[in-house]
């Protein structure tokens, strides 16, 4: 099995760089799903309530027999529990629906500006974080000024922002900013949907490593600097996901697939979902 590199974030937690992610994965499917990523390798799992799978994967943690310790699990605070009181609780739920004492990293899935309360929903995860229920916390789809605002109203700066990113949508001003504070950043959709695929820069170099379109985009990833998570519920294609780290992109590669950047958002924006 290949070592998965981790990162060391601002609060001193690793963090394993390559993960599996659960967006979209039904009842019916996340349980086999995770197993079989924790069966290939894959020790970092993101979930977040919204998604409706938080149980599933607990089961298929609590059944790999996989240490505790050895695993990096990531959720997410949704939008309509922002007031204080709200977040701690849905906290909590995550947590018994996981099935475990603590997550190692929570995040607030979205801002939602119109409603104005990401800063009060930040501080609760100040308190989540000090009453031992995540080890790290962070945000998720934060813009600049959301990014700002936060650090400037609190006293922990968040270990992480995850991002839609992908080659044809680099959000490389918000990876500055992110960079500024020390914040890693995370890549939500980091095959863009599946339509970066096509690309034929893409294309050509999977060609020419003789990998696959998707492999060549995650490596691209990882050589950024970026925590990244491909999700899939075919068994060949979680092992081929997983399979990006006994190859490396030269610097003309990367330097290549930066050059797609074309603004090319897929997902909500941050400024407008409420």
């Amino acid at each position: 099995m290949s070592q998965v590199p981790t990162i060391t974030l601002n609060d001193g937690h690793q963090i394993p760089q390559l993960g599996f992610g659960v967006w979209q994965v039904s009842t019916e499917d996340i349980v086999p799903a995770v197993a079989k990523a924790l069966q290939v390798g894959y020790r970092h799992i993101d979930t977040a309530a919204i998604y409706g799978n938080e149980e599933g994967v607990g089961q298929a943690i609590a059944e790999s027999g996989i240490p505790r310790e050895e695993l990096f699990v990531t959720t997410k605070l949704w939008n309509a529990n922002h007031a204080h009181h709200d977040a701690i609780n849905a906290a909590q739920e995550s947590l018994k629906k996981l099935g475990l004492d603590y997550v190692d990293l929570y995040l607030i899935h979205w801002p939602t500006p119109k409603n104005d309360n990401y800063v009060e929903a930040w501080k609760a995860l100040e308190e989540i974080q000090a009453n031992g229920w995540s080890r790290s916390i962070g945000v998720s789809n934060f813009q600049i000024d959301h990014l700002r605002r936060t650090i400037a109203e609190s006293s922990v700066v968040p270990a992480v922002n995850q991002i839609e990113l992908h080659p044809t949508f680099a959000q490389s001003d918000v990876v500055a900013v992110n960079d500024e504070f020390g914040i890693k950043t995370e890549a939500w959709s980091p095959l863009g949907q599946a339509e970066d695929l096509n690309n034929a820069t893409i294309q050509q170099l999977a060609e020419t490593l003789g990998r696959t379109p998707a492999q060549v985009i995650l490596r691209w990833h990882l050589q950024k600097g970026y925590i990244v998570f491909p999700k899939s519920v075919t068994p060949a294609r979680i092992e081929e996901n997983f399979n990006v780290l006994d190859f490396e992109l030269s610097t003309d590669d990367v330097a290549a697939i930066d050059a797609l950047d074309a603004g090319n958002r897929i997902g909500g924006h941050p400024d407008e979902l409420n």
